[in-house]
């Protein structure tokens, strides 16, 4: 930026040494001084490495203010000992990392770490051979040096590998030809990471509404500055597309554009579509990348080289150079929360980032967040609405299957009504989807002699039987043993019974009732990132009858002969004392049986509940999304839950019961007198026990204006200091209560 750039410390500038914060990717609350030795320039933002007692260190010159670092004798200081060659974070993205440190009360070191994933980046990537051809030719031809010459006839340095792959030939060939003059070598920059993306490539056809919706994004990324806009939108209904054209806009103005999705959305279907729009993949960023590849995405997006960057929630800390559009896709998704070190909401954060920034944010979702919803009410948010499907395609009829009259036969989970309508769509050569957010066979095992249930040793939480792998299961801390034969507690055999179902058991039933039909497990343990690929490819092909899966499965896939969904357990969600369980019930069967006819087919979607009644189950089959809106925010402002109240989460763990609990009643008498904020607890959480961890809660609770970051610093001063095994987890704006 023109104002890091103008700053610049100096040695030489002032014929002193220079002092400047440094910021140092470690759990810091403050920047440290370091001296900058003479003939060495930084700037705000630099990238640098540092001593710290015995290890040399990266870290981040910063601002002079809250981070800086103390006044101190320059003599008694140590001196940075290099400048990395790349460029430095911009003032809009170091005010965003002390903005979210603020907000989070994280340490500022943790936070900046987040932008600073890939240390090997931080020096320039090193220059690729090219060959180009010379007027020489080989002094005897073959068919592979033919294809080879043609090729590079273009007049253009290519790369060995490049060049032979085009050509169809091994590396050997270009090296024999290299060999005898045929090409001149230069060394020239390595290729980006994707192609830049074309705006123009394949323009598509809109409807009237899908344009109307277009045209209003085009018009706020024309007119630039910061605003929020949300496009709530039918699942099928093209939302996709319509983004599309506010990316395309943002491009043309030669801005760089995030693209955030849940990390299980990000999935090839999505790049693919992509592609097909722009003529070349966005770059793709989350955790399953290889090293190198994250260490190339971080390099070229902060040269500006990457343009369009599709990424999951981390993707917020890359260190744009000219970002100018954030599109945050599925928006209610609780994916976006991160809740480990640095506590943060990545929507909310991206709001924040681009008004940090002066640019436009684009929230999508078919079931939006109640805040979202109230924002866009308010207007504080520019609501924009497609209310139909794209094209021919309808929405699927929905109905309740009523569990107390409809019964599964014993022993079994799945209502004779529901396996029905699974035979027909089958029997029509269409596909039926069943399912079921609980991974593995079972969520409990227990001793029929006995009653012995398996716990884990280190969790209050059961073991989860998972048949495929013959194991019982931690889903919190990833303990696992085989299945046994006999009671541990009695020692009886073969009379160990699994209590209730979990995916796979569902599967077995389906098996059970089509034996032919082809059948195929999603979930998240049974599979990595490259096998999930391939099972939705020959889902949307049509090779698969009947899809039994997770959460998996509600996130944007078309599936074009999908017209049968079923939702085992559609209650499941309602009863662990969340204040957002209905509306997140909500918002995911309404994703999931919105997986049904997306290409015109006749289709529906069949929930299985004991609660028929229930506001969520009627709000679903009615269609009527309106009035579990209208329900769900009057029961929040009535209650000053948020968006109308504020909450934080204080979680006290430690390897013993009193020492947390002791903590977390010092803590609850240090929290100060304060109007409109109340403190709730100390309490065992849920989760009583979790890795070996005692926990306790705190719940602090007060209004949408209360100071809750100043209420909570308060508390944590005055309180006792952790010692021992004692940890404090804070958590501003909480999404989970376990």
């Amino acid at each position: 930026m023109m104002g890091d750039s103008m700053d610049l410390f100096a040695a030489e500038q002032t014929g002193r040494a220079s002092v400047v914060p440094v910021l140092i990717p470690m759990p810091a609350e403050r920047a440290y001084s370091y001296r900058v030795p003479p003939g060495m320039a930084v700037q705000p933002g630099s990238v640098v490495q540092v001593p710290l007692g015995p290890r040399q260190v990266m870290g981040v010159v910063w601002d002079e203010g809250p981070q800086g670092g103390d006044r101190v004798d320059p003599a008694k200081l140590r001196d940075i000992t290099h400048v990395f060659d790349c460029p430095p974070l911009s003032a809009e993205m170091r005010a965003f990392l002390d903005w979210v440190s603020a907000y989070t009360l994280s340490p500022p070191g943790l936070v900046a770490r987040m932008a600073l994933r890939a240390p090997a980046a931080l020096d320039p990537e090193p220059m690729v051979e090219g060959l180009r051809l010379t007027e020489t030719r080989p002094e005897r031809m073959t068919p592979a040096r033919s294809r080879v010459l043609e090729i590079a006839a273009d007049g253009l340095f290519w790369t060995r590998s490049g060049l032979a792959h085009a050509a169809g030939v091994s590396t050997s060939v270009i090296d024999g030809l290299a060999g005898q003059g045929v090409f001149e070598t230069s060394f020239m920059p390595p290729p980006p990471m994707v192609a830049a993306p074309d705006p123009d490539h394949a323009p598509p056809v809109l409807d009237a509404g899908q344009r109307e919706v277009a045209d209003a994004l085009i018009d706020t990324v024309a007119t630039g500055g910061f605003s929020v806009s949300l496009i709530d939108g039918v699942t099928g209904s093209g939302k996709t597309e319509v983004y599309f054209e506010a990316i395309a806009a943002a491009v043309k103005a030669g801005r760089q554009v995030l693209i955030l999705l849940p990390e299980i959305a990000l999935t090839a279907t999505f790049l693919a579509r992509f592609e097909a729009r722009f003529g070349a993949k966005p770059a793709a960023w989350h955790s399953d990348l290889a090293p190198k590849t994250r260490e190339k995405v971080w390099r070229q997006v902060a040269e500006g080289s990457v343009r369009v960057v599709a990424g999951a929630r981390s993707a917020l800390f890359l260190p744009f150079q000219t970002l100018g559009l954030i599109i945050v896709d599925e928006e209610h998704d609780p994916a976006y929360k991160q809740e480990d070190r640095v506590f943060y909401h990545a929507r909310d954060m991206a709001v924040v980032r681009a008004r940090l920034g002066a640019f436009p944010a684009v929230l999508v979702s078919a079931t939006p967040s109640v805040e979202s919803r109230v924002n866009g009410e308010a207007g504080r948010y520019r609501a924009l609405h497609l209310r139909t499907r794209f094209g021919a395609a309808a929405m699927p009829d929905l109905s309740l299957i009523d569990m107390r009259r409809h019964p599964p036969a014993r022993g079994g989970f799945i209502s004779p009504v529901l396996v029905e309508k699974i035979g027909q769509a089958v029997e029509r050569g269409e596909q039926a989807l069943l399912f079921l957010n609980r991974r593995g066979y079972a969520p409990l095992t227990l001793c029929r002699v006995c009653g012995h249930r398996f716990q884990c040793p280190n969790c209050s939480s059961w073991l989860v039987e998972h048949r495929f792998r013959s194991q019982i299961q931690c889903h919190h801390c990833g303990y696992h043993e085989r299945t046994p034969d006999a009671c541990p507690e009695c020692g009886t055999l073969d009379h160990l019974v699994a209590c209730g179902p979990g995916v796979e058991r569902i599967a077995e039933e389906i098996d059970s009732h089509f034996p032919k039909a082809r059948t195929i497990v999603l979930s998240s343990d049974l599979m990595g990132v490259k096998r999930l690929r391939l099972e939705l490819e020959a889902i949307a092909k049509g090779e698969v009858d009947i899809v039994v899966g997770t959460q998996l499965v509600a996130k944007g896939h078309h599936f074009p002969k999908m017209t049968c969904v079923g939702i085992v357990d559609a209650d499941i969600g309602l009863s662990n004392g969340d204040p957002r369980a209905a509306e997140r019930t909500f918002q995911l069967l309404n994703q999931v049986t919105g997986r049904a006819g997306r290409t015109g087919l006749k289709s529906q979607g069949l929930i299985q509940t004991y609660q028929p009644q229930h506001p969520v189950m009627q709000a679903i089959v009615s269609g009527d999304a309106q009035a579990f809106y209208d329900r769900e925010i009057g029961e929040r402002e009535r209650a000053i839950l948020p968006p109308f109240g504020r909450l934080a989460s204080l979680i006290i763990s430690a390897e013993t019961r009193a020492e947390a609990e002791a903590h977390a009643r010092g803590l609850r008498q240090a929290a100060p007198a304060t109007t409109g904020i109340s403190v709730l607890g100390p309490a065992e959480a849920p989760l009583a026990l979790v890795r070996g961890r005692h926990r306790f809660r705190l719940l602090v609770h007060g209004r949408r204006t209360s100071d809750m970051q100043g209420f909570v610093r308060a508390m944590i001063k005055a309180g006792p200091k952790p010692r021992g095994t004692v940890h404090v987890q804070l958590d501003i704006d909480p999404q989970s209560f376990l």
